[in-house]
């Protein structure tokens, strides 16, 4: 790999431990401000509702300059969104401007790949990126609940610092902490390549970019390996970010744990997610990714298996299987879209398509999760809806493919 590759990892890395240590304190935000239960889902739902509308404006910002630039541009909104729920705007409406630094950073993060590196890397590649992504997760989402539990939160508030800017409570300290982790990723982002690749200088008319997306992602749904891959991976984001909230509640349900616990249940899920990944870059290539397609099916039935769990010992193992699944199955399949999404129409479109599709399974799943929590469905109820939807989805998504190959041999 290039140096310029570890470079963007680590830059990758600080943005995405801020990005979930920031969602377990804007969490606590919300529980200090007694909000109700149904916008703890919405802060994700906030949170990804601009990757879906600004999906044909940012993969073509993307394409028209360095995409280090870009993260760095990316990098200082997430900062502004932090700055203005630590002082002034409800933590919904704030996190919705951190999704706006989210979503313009994603197509350059992915997109800068396939610039740099040749096809026959990518799922090597995409490995260490879920990798260290998987790792950040972790380490955010731990950090995020250290934070915010008692003794450090007290040891930040205690301060002077603090006391000058008029923050006072723990999800605040928090928060002020993880700016500082956008400020380093966003310092790391000066030194990323420039990769020369061809620069298109996007039309400035909104209605022309909005046809142009409509294209691309009408041309990726008809490609017979970019629909494969493209379903898979919509599905893995929206179950993924639903499961998130599910964890949450299975573990006061069932474990009686507060949210700093429940985080370290989420540090489990992530760390499985490590393993299946780093086990996918060694050994599927890029030409077998649709073979991984059972392991989603096993992953949908693996979360059913909750419901019977009461102690840490059993959750643990349950959680870093579930993990395992998924990252065994989304790395073959981001590699192979982010390949077929390169050769139709280019890196920064392709990854805005792929945002646009997955953001809105986030957004159809976690309302439907808010939904049931609106109604006083159990958790129990809910998570084995969930799995059955998960292994239901999978199932068709493999006939489709089946289908595809009596067809004839999709094109690479």
């Amino acid at each position: 790999m290039q140096a310029g590759f570890y470079i963007i990892m680590a830059a990758q890395f600080f943005s995405s431990l801020a990005d979930n240590a920031l969602l377990v304190a804007a969490i606590q935000m919300l529980r200090d401000l007694d909000s109700p239960t149904w916008m703890t889902p919405s802060l994700k739902q906030c949170f990804v509702i601009s990757y879906v509308v600004l999906a044909p404006l940012v993969g073509a910002f993307a394409d028209s300059m360095p995409k280090g630039r870009v993260m760095l541009i990316a990098n200082g909104i997430k900062i502004i969104g932090c700055g203005v729920m630590l002082f002034s705007l409800h933590p919904l409406a704030a996190y919705t401007i951190v999704g706006l630094g989210a979503a313009a950073y994603s197509p350059a993060k992915y997109g800068i790949l396939t610039e740099l590196l040749p096809a026959r890397k990518l799922v090597v590649a995409n490995g260490w990126i879920e990798g260290t992504t998987v790792m950040s997760i972790i380490l955010g989402v731990a950090l995020g609940g250290l934070l915010i539990s008692g003794p450090v939160s007290g040891w930040l508030l205690a301060v002077g610092i603090p006391r000058t800017t008029g923050i006072g409570t723990p999800s605040q300290a928090a928060i002020a902490v993880i700016m500082g982790c956008y400020a380093i990723a966003a310092l790391i982002n000066w030194y990323i390549p420039n990769t020369g690749a061809q620069r298109r200088v996007p039309s400035r008319n909104p209605l022309f970019l909005v046809r142009e997306f409509l294209h691309c992602n009408g041309l990726l749904w008809r490609d017979k390996l970019g629909q494969i891959s493209l379903a898979t991976t919509t599905l893995f984001w929206g179950a993924g970010a639903t499961l998130q909230f599910i964890v949450y509640d299975w573990a006061a349900t069932h474990l009686c744990y507060n949210l700093s616990l429940a985080s370290d249940l989420q540090v489990v899920v992530a760390f499985g997610i490590a393993l299946g990944a780093a086990l996918a870059a060694r050994i599927v290539a890029l030409s077998n990714a649709a073979k991984v397609l059972p392991l989603g099916v096993l992953m949908g039935v693996s979360v059913i298996t909750m419901i019977a769990v009461n102690q840490l010992q059993s959750a643990v193992i349950l959680l870093t299987l579930i993990g395992a699944f998924a990252g065994f199955f989304v790395v073959p399949m981001n590699a192979l879209l982010q390949h077929r999404g390169h050769v139709l129409m280019g890196a920064g479109h392709s990854i805005a398509v792929q945002n646009f599709n997955e953001n809105l399974g986030v957004l159809a799943m976690l309302t439907l999760f808010s939904l049931m929590i609106h109604f006083g469905m159990s958790t129990n109820a809910s998570i084995v809806l969930f799995g059955l939807f998960v292994s239901g989805i999978m199932l068709l998504v493999m006939w489709r493919h089946r289908l595809n190959l009596a067809q004839g041999d999709p094109r690479w």
